[in-house]
């Protein structure tokens, strides 16, 4: 049973003494510094925009002429697959490069977005490209970059997903959040492309984000010239799935989406722990990570809006019995999902995960369109006249 105590201060309150403190101390530093900066009325170039938009970090040099590639993950924007790629893709200088990821991992958000929530957005660095991170899922990054809320351009010629740590092959597809930011660009009839390295904890390192970036730039550069040619396809993104050996790889195979799987085992954790931290430490942040992000949010007033809500979480999750009463007895269980490897049976050497075992580059169209086979149609029509008859 949870006491109003908890309720209404689940944080020490000497904790949350030093917390406002460090807040106000920061809003005071923050307001000497303008006041010390402040220009002088006089002077009308210097004056302040009263715009209340997110800071322009477009670079100075930045070519109209070029095309526009959004680039955007899964794995989180400090992850060495966007770095490599965006570091590559500035380096070639063929096109304006604009970065909107995740601000951590959402590798297996899928095709989630934040609803009734508002989401941090700030500017950041990746090898001088226009970049934002976003603390949000990899869909919402997409929608927001192509919304024109926080880009000036009006629409990206490709947006690129990845390079995310581990594949996304088969059944994978519908949980990978690197699949879900390229396939939110083509529900806005934008080109896109996901890319999948296929990591392996014992072998991978970090050098083979690079080699896969390698591996990947012909085809993206080919990409972005035919679709200013109209000659890209435009009814399917492509996912790239790079082997684990990519310098290695035994060229790029048009394959086939498998019925590929991992199995979801889920595995029974000790409850004997304080209920309040346990019913709070699965659902948010540890107490550090929240004292470390303070720096990253845009006010004191956000990171208050976040305890606000935080408070909130803790107190729906409070256990209660019938009429809303307090339920002493009810036992609160603990469980962590684990993905396990299974074998599989398909032996089409066409399938996406079997030219990666055997060290091609999978390259896989993703439609939109989600097609009956002809028997499974006819058996769900059978059925469904079948049970009318009965029903009459």
């Amino acid at each position: 049973m949870t006491t109003s105590a908890v309720k209404n201060n689940f944080l020490p309150p000497g904790l949350v003494s030093n917390l406002q403190e460090v807040l106000l101390n920061r809003k005071g530093a923050q307001n000497d510094k303008d006041q010390q900066s402040k220009p002088k009325v006089d002077d009308p170039s210097t004056q302040p925009s009263s715009s209340d938009s997110v800071p322009d970090v477009v670079a100075d040099d930045a070519d109209s002429t070029k095309p526009v590639v959004l680039v955007t993950n899964a794995d989180g924007i400090e992850s060495p697959g966007i770095t490599c790629l965006v570091d590559a893709l500035v380096r070639q200088g063929l096109c304006n490069v604009n970065v909107c990821a995740p601000q951590s991992d959402k590798s297996v958000a899928g095709h989630s977005f934040t609803l009734k929530e508002t989401i941090a957005v700030t500017p950041t660095d990746i090898h001088g490209a226009t970049a934002y991170e976003v603390s949000g899922t990899p869909v919402d990054c997409v929608s927001l970059a192509l919304s024109g809320a926080l880009f000036s351009w009006s629409k990206p010629v490709l947006v690129i997903s990845g390079i995310n740590r581990g594949s996304s092959c088969g059944h994978q597809m519908f949980y990978s959040g690197v699949v879900a930011g390229a396939r939110e660009a083509l529900f806005n009839s934008v080109p896109s492309i996901s890319i999948s390295l296929d990591w392996r904890n014992d072998e991978s390192q970090e050098s083979d984000f690079k080699d896969a970036v390698s591996v990947c730039l012909p085809l993206i550069n080919a990409a972005i010239r035919d679709i200013e040619k109209g000659a890209f396809p435009k009814s399917c993104l492509l996912h790239i799935g790079v082997p684990k050996s990519p310098l290695t790889n035994k060229g790029f195979k048009l394959t086939k989406q498998s019925l590929w799987s991992s199995t979801l085992c889920w595995q029974a954790k000790s409850s004997t722990r304080n209920l309040a931290a346990g019913r709070f430490l699965p659902n948010q942040q540890s107490l550090g990570m929240q004292l470390s992000q303070l720096g990253r949010d845009a006010s004191a007033a956000g990171a208050a809006r976040k305890l606000v809500t935080q408070r909130k979480n803790i107190e729906v999750v409070e256990s209660v019995g019938i009429a809303g009463k307090a339920d002493p007895d009810r036992k609160v269980k603990y469980f962590r999902l684990e993905l396990l490897d299974k074998k599989q049976e398909e032996e089409d050497e066409d399938l996406d995960f079997r030219a990666l075992e055997n060290g091609f580059v999978a390259v896989t169209p993703v439609s939109l369109a989600m097609h009956v086979e002809a028997d499974v149609n006819a058996a769900a029509s059978k059925w469904i006249s079948s049970a009318l008859e009965v029903e009459q």
